[in-house]
């Protein structure tokens, strides 16, 4: 069953029924991509949590997907949470089973998928200039915060490795927007052992202008680098929705800069600050969080290393290690 859904959708997103209408087609992989993820989370996440799907056109004239993750009813939701996903990811598939457990805790939770990414519009992978994440962000978040049940309701950010890199961004241009920002294993500058040799980062910059869609910037296989656990590893193909094929040349050089910023940016970071970070993460340094940690200008900060994890302590560890990290 799960090898037929994932043969079904990986047709669905390479075209091959291309005389579908663009909204057929995107409720057509959203349904059949849901039924997957629930099989795959079902035994971990929490039941009666209501749940809710839809698109909604950006100022760019793209159809972003949104998701929302709200307690079972009867239940006072204490504040929401707007998730902010990390590069070639999504905000469902692993993300599924965390937010209803943050759901099943009071909160609602809600969550996008970057343009280019998931089942947004988009080229697949793409990230033309990485103000454009952090614009679209906040132009759908703000359309979320004023959505009935949690209106005038404290707020969060939730950002994931390159999602936290965009997730204070988006802090740094909101300053009173936000109550809190919780960031996991965050993409403040990228590990020395990912990132290119100095001198073919000159040249990637240069082929960006020339090619900037192009897919040749080498990608080392991250599966074992992000999942400890060698089943929620296997578990990984099945999202065939995330981008696992070369970085292209524009997105590599976007992502590059933006760490680069970030780096100058720390010490203006004010809101109340949690960071969550595997010390064995070989691709976002920990060391780098330690500095924002210390340098940013919050007064409520907390810094919180998992011995032996790796970057996905949310999804790729043991589900007791992330029981853990949920508590905190």
């Amino acid at each position: 069953m799960r090898l037929r859904l994932k043969i079904s959708i990986t047709h669905l997103l390479a075209g091959e029924f291309d005389w579908l209408s663009l909204k057929f087609r995107n409720s057509l992989i959203t349904f059949c991509f849901s039924f997957l993820v629930a099989l795959i989370n079902r035994q971990m996440a929490p039941t009666g949590i209501r749940t809710e799907e839809w698109f909604e056109m950006n100022s760019k004239g793209e159809e972003i997907f949104c998701k929302s993750w709200l307690p079972r009813p009867g239940v006072r939701i204490k504040a929401a949470v707007c998730f902010v996903h990390g590069y070639g990811d999504t905000c469902t598939f692993f993300f599924e089973g965390i937010a209803k457990r943050i759901a099943a805790a009071g909160y609602g939770v809600y969550a996008i998928d970057h343009p280019g990414f998931g089942l947004s519009e988009g080229l697949h992978g793409y990230i033309p200039n990485f103000s454009d994440l952090v614009g679209n962000v906040i132009e759908q978040y703000t359309k979320i915060k004023g959505r009935p049940e949690v209106r005038g309701m404290p707020r969060f950010l939730l950002g994931q490795s390159m999602g936290g890199a965009v997730a204070l961004k988006v802090h740094l241009k909101e300053q009173r927007e936000w109550d809190g920002v919780v960031l996991v294993a965050t993409m403040c500058k990228i590990s020395e052992e990912m990132k290119p040799p100095e001198p073919l980062q000159k040249v990637l910059n240069i082929l960006s202008r020339l090619m900037p869609k192009a897919k040749l910037v080498p990608q080392k296989d991250l599966a074992e680098l992000v999942f400890r656990d060698p089943q929620k590893r296997k578990l990984a193909d099945y999202n065939v929705i995330s981008y696992s094929d070369q970085t292209r040349l524009k997105t590599a050089v976007e992502l590059l800069n933006a760490t680069n910023e970030l780096e100058y940016q720390v010490e203006k970071v004010s809101s109340p600050l949690l960071i969550l970070h595997g010390a064995s993460d070989k691709v976002t340094d920990a060391n780098i969080n330690k500095f924002l940690y210390e340098k940013a200008a919050s007064k409520d900060k907390q810094l919180k290393l998992y011995d032996g994890s790796y970057h996905c302590i949310l999804e790729g560890e043991s589900d007791e290690r992330i029981f853990v990290v949920e508590d905190n």
